[in-house]
């Protein structure tokens, strides 16, 4: 459990210990120039503990991060010099979203062996919130944690542009500035810190920012671990948040995973996505705005009427002017078909004969039930009756898929119950590769054909082949491909395949009023002779 204190005070919390006595509020380092106040968490990898301490010779709050250690471990001391050695780098980079390094000390250049430390890096001190703080209650809203996290990957991008490694990933090197912004107030990369370690932490934060949950290793006690599901993959915030958009989910577990399709390994791309998600997600925050305000659902363009009573009167007279005048053509138009059937029935023209219509062309001819399948021939012959799989699943390598309640609609013989997709405001593979079907046969099957009924011009499919029901996409293959054009379409293998487990992978969805969905309606195997 957290306990909060005032800024001078700083927040105390579970798990956060000193290594050594002389780390205590009140104690001073550096050469006696640093007096320590607080201390605001411990980074175990690197041994690094961070605290705000007050500068006696300029009179103003710092931030320390204390790499504790002894002098005389080689390679304790080794690694806190490379840590040190990137930490003077980083002091020629100026971003507001990293705290400005203002002095690093070594051993024997304001640090002493007595002291119990390896180095010190010393820079501005950030008035705010600590992360752990921010998400101690409940989560943040999305469009707000990715407006929080773009800023973060913007100075990402710009230090990787210049060759540095910026180190974020731990939360409590992080606060929350007074403006709302987040900034790395505790510098100092580990010794072995790549560029990719950066990316998956901007995606760490975000995860964090949407469910207070931690998903990195070696993070701190205060925060819960990311769950995971039994394949090993980490858990889709937005199965732990159900308001979390899909885009902002799927983005988060791609940019911290390193296996899997659509992952995100640069700080450019997760920039780019980071924009795209949060003005989707300000698009939609002001619809949901606009009907809320208006109270009965309806969005005016304008303004909304204005009561007026003697515009009303007139609009009440006019209607019932309408209305009378409606009445006297209908008795008209009664009185003319009373007339017309009074009439000498020989003047109306030959008898019909109902009884034995006459049969016309359209109704001997062949029909072709499906504008993608070829003309009958001989070869048709060689495939066989349908073969029901024994389960269908929806196959989403980047979460848990898309209605899956309904993906067993696909093969229950009634191509009016449809399995349909998430509504997406961008199309693949913008947010993730895409999504899909797994049918599982209880044996292999020799299949030759495949019978897509749906109603979503321009979806474009593939059809995969898998060796297990939890395959990654990579370890799938392509067979067949087809856009859908039609109520149905059929796939024809070139050669018929020996098949266990079929993935229907959509690749494109159809581009609807309201964004990009696709549906399924039947799936139909067939398998050669």
């Amino acid at each position: 459990m957290n306990e909060k204190r005032s800024e001078q005070s700083g927040p105390i919390r579970t798990g956060v210990r000193a290594r050594g006595g002389s780390l205590a509020p009140g104690s001073v380092v550096g050469d006696g120039r640093y007096r320590l106040l607080a201390q605001f968490g411990i980074d175990e990898r690197a041994g690094a503990h961070l605290w705000r301490a007050r500068d006696g010779q300029l009179r103003r709050d710092v931030a320390l991060t204390l790499l504790v250690g002894d002098p005389a471990d080689a390679e304790a001391a080794r690694q806190a010099r490379k840590t040190l050695e990137r930490a003077t780098h980083a002091a020629k980079f100026n971003h507001e979203a990293v705290a400005r390094v203002l002095d690093v000390l070594t051993l024997g250049n304001g640090i002493t062996s007595g002291e119990g430390l390896l180095g010190v890096v010393v820079t501005e001190w950030t008035k705010g919130t600590d992360l752990i703080d921010l998400v101690a209650d409940r989560p943040v809203q999305p469009l707000a944690a990715a407006r929080m996290v773009q800023r973060l990957a913007e100075a990402v991008e710009r230090a990787h542009h210049s060759g540095l490694v910026l180190g974020l990933d731990h939360p409590q090197r992080l606060r929350l500035t007074t403006e709302g912004s987040l900034r790395l107030a505790f510098p100092g990369p580990l010794p072995d810190a790549t560029l990719r370690d950066d990316v998956k932490a901007i995606g760490g934060i975000l995860y964090l920012l949407l469910t207070g949950r931690w998903p990195l290793p070696g993070g701190p006690a205060a925060i819960p671990a990311a769950p995971h599901a039994p394949n090993g993959r980490l858990v889709p915030p937005r199965s732990l948040q159900p308001s979390v958009p899909q885009e902002l989910s799927s983005l988060a577990v791609r940019t911290v995973e390193d296996g899997g399709p659509g992952g995100i390994r640069t700080s450019a791309a997760i920039v780019r996505a980071l924009e795209m998600a949060a003005e989707a997600e300000e698009r939609t925050q002001l619809i949901k705005a606009q009907m809320e305000a208006d109270g009965d659902g309806t969005i005016w363009t304008t303004k909304k009427p204005v009561k007026d009573r003697a515009r009303r009167r007139k609009l009440a007279l006019g209607v019932t002017v309408l209305v009378v005048a409606a009445v006297a053509i209908l008795a008209w138009l009664g009185m003319l078909a009373i007339s017309f059937f009074q009439d000498d029935p020989s003047s109306g023209g030959p008898p019909i004969n109902v009884a034995n219509p006459t049969p016309t062309a359209s109704a001997s001819a062949p029909v072709n039930p499906s504008p993608n399948q070829p003309p009958s021939t001989g070869g048709q012959a060689q495939i066989g009756a349908a073969v029901g799989p024994a389960s269908v699943t929806v196959y989403n390598p980047d979460g848990n898929g898309d209605n899956t309640s309904r993906a067993r609609n696909t093969v229950d013989g009634d191509p009016t119950t449809i399995w349909r997709t998430d509504q997406y405001r961008q199309q693949f593979p913008a947010i993730k590769e895409g999504v899909g079907l797994l049918a599982s046969f209880d044996k292999p099957i020799n299949l030759a054909k495949i019978t897509v009924a749906a109603d979503s011009p321009g979806t474009s499919i593939e059809v995969r082949l898998a060796d297990s029901r939890n395959p990654e996409l990579a370890d799938t293959r392509v067979i067949g491909t087809a856009t859908l054009n039609g109520q149905t379409t059929d796939i024809t293998l070139p050669q018929p395949q020996q098949a266990q487990y079929v993935i229907i992978w959509i690749t494109q969805l159809s581009d609807t009023d309201k964004g990009y969905q696709s549906q399924i309606g039947e799936l139909t195997f067939l398998p050669a002779q």
